[in-house]
C-alpha cells in the first residue's frame, strides 16, 4: 500500500510529540516495517504525465528486515561523545565484544569495559560518571556485590540506562542479582532456541512488541541459542518472546528510568549475522540513552547545532 509524504509526516508528528529532541531518530523511529521514499510516473486530470514522490515498504535484507542503517531507531552518529560502560564478567567461546563495539560505533557510542572482573565499587562509580548507561554480561558465578549493587542502583535511579544480560543456566547470577536489586525480579532455566521469530499476533504470543522504539526496523530477529526465562513482575513490559513461547527480554520504562532485561546474550558473539541483532543492539543503546528524559545534553553537537528538527 503507497502512502503520501504528507500522511506519513503527519503520523510522524504525532508520534515525537512531546519529545525533547528529535534529531537523533530517523523517520523509521516507531516502525516495523518503515517506508522508503520513491518517483512515481501517473497522468492528471488534464492528460499530463507527472512525477509525485510515494510511499512504499523499505527494500529488505535476506531475513526480512528493512535494509540500510536509514531504517535504525538513531541516525548514525546522533550519539558521538557518549560512553556505553560494560561489566563483561562472561568471556567464554571468544566473546570479545568485537561485534556489538562496532555495531554501537556506528551511531558514535564509545565502549569501556571491565572483562572478566568488575572494578573495585569506588572505582566503578567514578568511572560511571562519564558513561550515559551500563550494560552487564553476567557468568557462573556472582562477582558482583553488595556494594556494587549500590552504586549501579544509585546509576539507574539517576536515570541512566542499565542493560542486564543473562543467559542459560547458570550464567546469570550476576544478572539476577542487579536485576532483583534494580527490578525485584530474576530469569531462569535453560531453554534451546536457536529460531528467528517475527512480530507478536497477539499479547503474549511469540515474536517482537510491534511498534516500539526498540523495535525500529524489525520484522524478525533471532532469539538466541540457549536462553533463560524472565520471570515477569507487573513493572516489566514484554518485549521477545522466544519460540518455545518464554520470555527472553523484557523492559522497564517507569519514572523517567529505563532498563532491559535479557536471558541471551549468546546472539551478541554467536550468529551474530542472523536476523537484527546488529540494529537490535543499535536500537538498545539508543533508547537507553534515553533522550526523553536528558534530551540535547546526551545528543551529539552537531545535532544539537542544527536544532531540534524532524527525524532523518
Amino acid at each position: 500500500m503507497v502512502r503520501s509524504r504528507i500522511q506519513l509526516a503527519a503520523a510522524l508528528a504525532v508520534f515525537f510529540a512531546g519529545s525533547a529532541a528529535m534529531a537523533q531518530y530517523t523517520r523509521s523511529a516507531g516502525q516495523n516495517a518503515p517506508s522508503a521514499v520513491m518517483k512515481q510516473e501517473y497522468v492528471d486530470e488534464k492528460g499530463q504525465r507527472q512525477v509525485r514522490e510515494v510511499e512504499v515498504k523499505a527494500a529488505a535484507d535476506s531475513f526480512g528486515n528493512a535494509a540500510g542503517n536509514q531504517h535504525d531507531l538513531a541516525v548514525d552518529g546522533a550519539f558521538d561523545g557518549q560512553t556505553v560502560a560494560v561489566l563483561h564478567l562472561y568471556t567464554g567461546e571468544g566473546f570479545d565484544f568485537a561485534l556489538p563495539k562496532k555495531a554501537l560505533a556506528e551511531k558514535g557510542f564509545s565502549v569501556y569495559r571491565w572483562m572478566n572482573q568488575p572494578p573495585s565499587p569506588e572505582v566503578l562509580e567514578e568511572k560511571l560518571k562519564q558513561a550515559c548507561q551500563l550494560w552487564i554480561i553476567s557468568d557462573a558465578r556472582r562477582l558482583l556485590t553488595e556494594k556494587h549493587l549500590e552504586v549501579i542502583k544509585r546509576f539507574f535511579d539517576s536515570g541512566k540506562g542499565v542493560y542486564i544480560w543473562g543467559d542459560n543456566e547458570p550464567y546469570y547470577a550476576d544478572a539476577n542479582a542487579v536485576a532483583r536489586k534494580l527490578l525485584d525480579v530474576g530469569m531462569s532455566g535453560n531453554v534451546l532456541g536457536d529460531k528467528v521469530v517475527g512480530l507478536q499476533k497477539a499479547p503474549g504470543q511469540k515474536g517482537l512488541l510491534p511498534r516500539h522504539l526498540l523495535t525500529t526496523g524489525l520484522e524478525y530477529i533471532y532469539e538466541g541459542i540457549t536462553i533463560a526465562t524472565i520471570q515477569p513482575n507487573q513493572s516489566l513490559t514484554p518485549l521477545i518472546y522466544g519460540s518455545a513461547g518464554n520470555l527472553v527480554t523484557a523492559i522497564y520504562d517507569r519514572n523517567g528510568k529505563r532498563a532491559i532485561l535479557d536471558g541471551g546474550f549468546t546472539r551478541l558473539f554467536l550468529k551474530w549475522d542472523t536476523a537484527g541483532t546488529g540494529r537490535y543492539v543499535k536500537n538498545a543503546a539508543a533508547w537507553l540513552v534515553n533522550v526523553e528524559r536528558f534530551g540535547d545534553a546526551v545528543v551529539s553537537s552537531q545535532l544539537r547545532e542544527g536544532g531540534t528538527k524532524s527525524p532523518q
